[in-house]
């Protein structure tokens, strides 16, 4: 099972561990654009501040997010899982799950990055800030610049087993499932039972209680109906609605939440 994770906005300052070590990041098909987004990044953010600002997306409050991006080749790094905070990443809690279950998702779990492309909550970045959605002066929109090396990268890392993906709009971008991977995807939503709409803060604390409860249980379904099964073994309420044909957009499970929490 490979399950794709949003990053978040916020996250946890750099450790005190090495600065960073490109070549040691998981999937090494993705080295070369990552190095690009790097370089544009700390240039942009070395240069004019507010121009850096503007580009990034950042209140005046969050200025002091362009010098920590200029520092990325020197700050400290500690475990992905780590830096990622918010809400899901809070509901995950990689950090109390025992060891079993973090061995299970430390080969599961992927985090998407504007600036990263994607790694495992193992590998050992700096805090930084850089969303899928930034367009960056020289190499244009996140999103389509990693298109291709995702292209050519995810497919081998999603084997052939389940892809449970529960990321944002800006990130699925950077990569759609195509052909047999396509037919072996699940998206979640998390719907308001009463009302059936998606309120932000519990769709996302779902997602990271669902990935949670796999984890811990030890299940790794082989196909979205696998899916389906295990999460009502596991308490949740869901509905399916799998794709019209082969080669349509991958199943969609919505999982009925009677609280907001």
């Amino acid at each position: 099972m490979l399950v794709l994770l949003p990053p978040s906005e916020g996250k946890a300052a750099s450790g005190r561990g090495a600065p960073l070590k490109p070549e040691s990041l998981s999937l090494p098909g993705l080295a070369a654009a990552r190095e690009d987004v790097l370089r544009e990044l700390v240039e942009l953010c070395a240069g004019d501040e507010e121009k850096a600002r503007e580009v990034l997306g950042l209140s005046e409050g969050l200025r002091g997010e362009v010098a920590k991006n200029t520092e990325l080749h020197t700050a400290g790094t500690r475990p992905a899982g780590e830096i990622y905070t918010g809400v899901l990443y809070d509901a995950l809690g990689l950090a109390s799950l025992d060891a079993a279950a973090k061995r299970r998702a430390a080969r599961s779990l992927l985090v998407f990055s504007g600036l990263w492309g994607a790694v495992r909550v193992t590998d050992r970045i700096p805090s930084y800030r850089c969303s899928m959605g930034v367009r960056l002066p020289g190499l244009g929109a996140l999103g389509a610049h990693w298109r291709a090396p995702m292209a050519q990268v995810l497919p081998e890392a999603a084997g052939d087993g389940l892809v449970l993906d529960l990321r944002s709009a800006a990130c699925a971008a950077a990569w759609k499932p195509k052909g047999d991977v396509a037919a072996r995807t699940a998206s979640v939503r998390v719907l308001h039972a009463p009302t059936r709409k998606v309120v932000s803060h519990f769709n996302k604390a779902t997602k990271g209680r669902i990935v949670r409860s796999l984890l811990t249980a030890g299940i790794a379904p082989k196909d979205p109906a696998d899916l389906v099964v295990a999460l009502r073994d596991l308490g949740y309420t869901v509905e399916e609605q799998a794709p019209a044909r082969a080669g349509s957009p991958a199943w969609t499970l919505d999982v009925l939440v009677d609280e907001v929490h």
